[in-house]
């Protein structure tokens, strides 16, 4: 064996398991998989994954064997490491071509690991082998998260209603997905670097504002982002602006519970001219507050993920790695990590101290912020109010319509991430 490993084996000798996993990425698609699955077996005995230890270790003793492959990749994708699934399922399908429950395990994988054209890809080469339910409607949802809207179309319109009800919530998604993008095309380019339709097409969100760094290689998100009271001004005034040009106007404003939801909700409520309430699932015609959703137990935002009639979901910062179990019908931003502008603050000289002032008067410091926009590096596109007020206009009818459904991927639109 070559020295290819000795990354993953350095970090596994000093106990650092998450740096030995990822050591292992970039190796996944090209080590022999007998080699591979074997390095996984000393990572699964570390963490006391014993059942992926047996598989792995009789993966690497018979590699070409279809059935050990898939029970191999079937427990990565049960334990999160989707992607040390990929291989060993691609080549138990290449030795059991036409094994349902392998392609849809690999399927799971592709899904797992956000590579959405590449599961697409797979279904389109075993086309022959797929059921409507759920392999078509696989196939037409994975090229849709891949930005092929044209396959998406095509084979959305082949699905008939799914007999069995289990799969009616996917069916409803699926078509609200693409009624979306048909919308969102009529404004925007909709291709691979188009954040703001994309994310509209697939959530339902209207995105606020673009990053204006580093365009090339983040494409309007954040990598690290320490806020300020600038950006949530912002923030509130493109909501304002998405109010207005969607004819929307909430009665009232209310927090979710948290210091920053109810910083946030005072500076919203006094900006639009709006009473605050004390949050209330189900309340309509509101518009809830939140900094940061995927803050929040996933328990407390069952409440939200069907809508009230009139109600709007706001959130300042999206964190598009890990998505919430509800999508906001507003996000300011997307960012991966980051600080708030009242919380503890990384300096040269390290972290500073948090803004333990009342509330009202770290909301009062949004309200009199400057709400222009950061000019940025140059390098990606205008990020302009009238721009903006365009594509809500656009989409308009569509926006606060059903459930809040989430999609756990990021889409069609890249962007690096730590």
């Amino acid at each position: 064996m070559t020295n290819t490993f000795d990354d993953v084996r350095r970090h596994l000798k000093t106990g650092d398991i998450p740096a030995a996993v990822r050591s292992l990425r970039p190796l996944a698609d090209t080590a022999p998989l007998g080699d591979l699955t074997a390095e996984v077996r000393p990572l699964a005995e570390a963490v006391g994954f014993d059942d992926l230890a047996r598989a792995a270790k009789k993966a690497s003793r018979k590699p070409g064997d279809a059935q050990l492959l898939y029970d191999f990749g079937y427990l990565c994708i049960e334990r999160g490491i989707a992607f040390l699934a990929v291989p060993a399922l691609r080549e138990a399908l290449r030795q059991a071509p036409g094994a349902r429950r392998v392609l849809s395990e690999l399927v799971a994988a592709l899904e797992a690991d956000d590579r959405h054209a590449e599961a697409a890809a797979v279904l389109l080469q075993h086309e022959a082998l797929l059921e409507p339910w759920p392999g078509g409607y696989l196939l037409a949802y994975n090229s849709l998260l891949a930005g092929d809207l044209a396959t998406a179309r095509d084979r959305a319109a082949r699905l008939p209603e799914p007999a069995d009800s289990t799969w009616s919530w996917a069916n409803d998604r699926l078509r609200a997905m693409l009624a979306r993008a048909e919308a969102a095309t009529r404004a925007v380019p909709l291709d691979r670097t188009d954040l703001r339709g994309w994310q509209f097409a697939l959530t339902g969100t209207l995105l606020g504002t673009l990053s204006p760094y580093g365009f090339p290689v983040m494409t309007g998100r954040y990598a690290y982002l320490g806020d300020s009271h600038a950006a949530c001004r912002r923030g509130l005034g493109r909501l304002a602006l998405a109010l207005d040009a969607a004819g929307r106007r909430p009665t009232a404003v209310s927090a979710l519970p948290g210091r920053s939801d109810r910083i946030l909700a005072l500076a919203a409520a006094e900006l639009l001219g709006l009473p605050l309430e004390p949050y209330a699932p189900g309340r309509p015609d509101t518009l809830v507050v939140a900094y940061d959703l995927s803050a929040h137990d996933p328990e407390l935002l069952t409440g939200l993920r069907e809508r009230a009639p009139g109600q709007v979901l706001y959130e300042h910062a999206n964190r598009w790695t890990e998505p919430a179990a509800v999508p906001a019908d507003f996000s300011a931003l997307q960012r991966q990590v980051g600080s708030e502008p009242w919380g503890e603050q990384l300096g040269a000289d390290g972290r500073g101290p948090a803004d333990d002032r009342p509330e009202a008067d770290i909301a009062r410091d949004i309200v009199t912020a400057d709400p222009a926009a950061d000019p940025g590096d140059g390098e990606g596109p205008a990020d302009e109010d009238a721009a903006f007020q365009r594509f809500v206009a656009a989409v308009a009818p569509l926006w606060l319509g059903g459930s809040r459904a989430a999609v756990g991927s990021p889409g069609p639109v890249p962007s690096s991430r730590f």
